[in-house]
């Protein structure tokens, strides 16, 4: 057991009583893509830094979990979309097993949670290219240059393969300068389930959930902007 002064206060100590707001079934919005905009933002006009970053939640072939943050570029009907290295350790899982993911938005400083369940697929090549070429070119020769969640020895290699890459790909200000990686792209998270959570008082916190309708559209989810492909739960906190 650790020397901890008694003065510290302990993990326990740091909680909140939320009292921020509620989320009665009145105020849902019809489907899981409007209410999503809704409360994005809200997100954004609170003042949330990176109101689009979110906690991925993957599974590898051999059952092991990993999360990281990444950043949306996109929600639309199909679902969430970011890109990624596709031989990164999300990558690879994605890949290589079922393509099951979860998604956190933990919007804390308004005491809400948007929470997703799904599967990943690759977005279309043409829609990777545009979004790379809208993408800082630092950031495009940086794609290049890392080899995303494998080891290296210190950072010296890595500065010196973003140096020759730099060289070889000049910045003249235009999309095509850098040209997109095999191995980079966008990935398309088609829900199967949304859940909207706001913090209550007492932790009585409200859940409301968009499940897809069973017997639906095979294969991925319905569409997130199709009221009839969801039906609305609420959950316990």
């Amino acid at each position: 057991m650790s020397d901890q002064n008694s003065s510290e206060p302990s993990y326990a100590d740091r909680r909140v009583s939320y009292q921020a707001g509620e989320l009665p079934d009145s105020d849902l919005a019809v489907t899981p893509l409007r209410q999503f905009e809704r409360w994005y933002a809200d997100a954004v006009e609170a003042g949330l830094a990176e109101p689009n970053a979110l906690v991925l939640a993957t599974v590898d072939a051999a059952g092991t979990p990993s999360t990281r943050t990444v950043l949306l570029k996109q929600a639309d009907p199909r679902g969430f979309v970011f890109f990624t290295n596709y031989g990164s350790r999300k990558g690879r899982a994605i890949e290589s097993g079922t393509g099951a993911v979860a998604l956190t938005f933990p919007w804390h400083q308004v005491q809400r949670q948007v929470c997703v369940l799904g599967r990943a697929e690759r977005v279309p090549v043409d829609e990777t290219r545009t979004y790379f070429g809208q993408r800082p070119w630092g950031s495009r020769i940086g794609a290049w240059a890392s080899r995303q969640s494998e080891p290296i020895a210190g950072r010296e290699p890595l500065e010196q393969r973003y140096a020759e890459l730099a060289a070889r790909w000049p910045d003249h200000g235009g999309a095509e300068d850098v040209p997109v990686p095999e191995t980079w792209g966008g990935y398309v998270v088609r829900p199967v389930e949304v859940e909207f959570w706001q913090g209550r008082v007492s932790r009585l916190h409200d859940r409301l959930a968009f499940v897809a309708v069973p017997g639906g559209q095979g294969g991925p989810g319905p569409a997130m902007d199709d009221a009839s492909g969801w039906r609305v739960e609420r959950r316990q906190p």
